[in-house]
């Protein structure tokens, strides 16, 4: 027996031959596949030439890709400490998001993103204003950002205020602009903050409204979505299944 174990392998040809097919079928699908959100778990941030490499479907496809690790618990392990010292060099995100500031639902985790990946920004309801055109704008037109996202989520405390008619100081400014979500979803059954089918309806058609101001009040974004430089999405988080639903646009 111990003679047999010093003896070396052999490999018949078709043995070869079945070798040689696995490695160029794996080096292919590293040259096809985006580099984004896809680097080995010690890898440094999101480089210019990757990001600027990815054309804003493959960078949406990365996302839902990261979701659905996330959703398996498959996460990468990562490296926080490498990405940020290579992002403090300088940063190339390929997305911003528009999100809610729900704690049960931060777009870096539930989309399995890191350190230099997206910009976020976050505010109760993800609606729109000029700050945040303001931000989106910097982010795609100054920094290179390929795709803006809109994503609302499942149970959302501000959508259910503003069905709600709720008033408290600077919030109800707020919800005043959810409102017109409210009255655009066409519903048959009970229209109360209490009934989350209506209360997810609503905020489904908030993201679309938003979407669709955001292309309307800004023409820096508009114009770079015409050219196809940029693409403007939007999503919803499923907070019971941790799903992210990417909505057709």
């Amino acid at each position: 027996m111990r003679e047999e174990l010093k003896r070396p392998l052999q490999c018949t040809p078709e043995c070869r031959r079945g070798f040689l097919k696995s490695v160029a079928s794996a080096t292919i699908a590293g040259i096809a596949a985006p580099p984004l959100f896809i680097t080995s778990a010690h890898a440094d941030a999101l480089t210019h030439a990757q990001r600027d490499a990815m054309s804003p479907e493959q960078i949406l496809d990365a996302m839902k890709r990261g979701n659905e690790r996330f959703r398996r618990g498959e996460r990468k392990a990562r490296n926080y400490l490498a990405e940020q010292k290579a992002s403090a060099k300088g940063q190339y995100p390929a997305a911003v998001l528009l999100s809610c500031i729900d704690s049960r639902a931060p777009a870096e985790v539930i989309m399995d993103l890191g350190i230099g990946d997206i910009f976020n920004c976050r505010v109760a309801g993800n609606i729109e204003n000029d700050d945040i055109l303001g931000s989106m704008e910097f982010a795609c037109k100054l920094m290179g950002a390929k795709v803006v996202l809109v994503m609302g989520h499942t149970s959302c405390g501000a959508i259910k205020g503003a069905i709600a008619n709720a008033e408290l100081g600077h919030l109800t400014a707020l919800l005043a602009r959810i409102k017109p979500a409210v009255d655009a979803t066409q519903y048959d059954g009970e229209r109360s903050a209490t009934n989350y089918t209506f209360v997810d309806k609503v905020a489904r058609k908030n993201v679309e409204l938003t979407i669709a101001q955001i292309r309307r009040d800004s023409a820096v974004l508009s114009d770079m979505e015409n050219q196809h430089a940029i693409k403007i999405a939007g999503a919803m988080y499923d907070i019971n299944t941790g799903a992210v639903d990417f909505l057709t646009s």
